[in-house]
């Protein structure tokens, strides 16, 4: 159990590490609009093209921290995988640390994205400042009925056919 605690901390963090890499180092140049693919349409239509980079460098040290994000995200899934085979795990044993990790990292996602650095902090605007108007007055994120499909439905669905397919082997 302290395992897959651990591997859902590590999976929240490479994603804050990508979502960082995306929006402050890459940024959106008019070509890659499927880093912003879960911000509200209204707010992809505002987008404009940063031709500029932040500094020197900056899109080659995100496009490296992306990928270094990736690599620890499947890196999860690998140990999660793994220690469940050499533990002996059940098809329930699988798909619990499938679903923990899976929760842990929407509620995190709920919490800290959407909340905190779309509507408090307000990380997002800050690097363009041209969407502003579609969070002002906001007092949660803009997806909460996506967020909790993905929680209640998808997560859980995913999480039993993973547990399915590593159970087969």
């Amino acid at each position: 159990m302290l395992l897959t605690i651990f591997l859902a901390i590590v999976f929240c963090a490479a994603i804050t590490l990508l979502l960082i890499s995306a929006v402050a180092f890459v940024q959106y140049d008019g070509t890659n609009k499927w880093f912003f693919s879960s911000a509200p349409k209204e707010a992809l239509e505002l987008l404009k093209p940063r031709n500029k980079e932040l500094f020197c460098g900056a899109r080659t040290m995100g496009w490296v921290l992306m990928i270094l994000s990736v690599m620890i995200i499947l890196g999860v899934g690998v140990i999660a995988v793994w220690d469940g085979f050499r533990s002996g795990f059940s098809f329930s044993q699988f798909f619990l640390r499938f679903l923990l990790i899976f929760t842990i990292y929407k509620a995190y996602d709920m919490i800290f994205f959407d909340w905190f650095l779309l509507c408090r902090f307000r990380f997002f605007q800050y690097y363009y400042p041209e969407v502003a108007p579609v969070y002002n007055g906001r007092k949660y994120g803009y997806n909460l009925k996506s967020q909790l499909l993905k929680l209640l439905v998808i997560f859980p669905a995913v999480s039993a056919l993973a547990a399915r397919i590593c159970t087969l082997f």
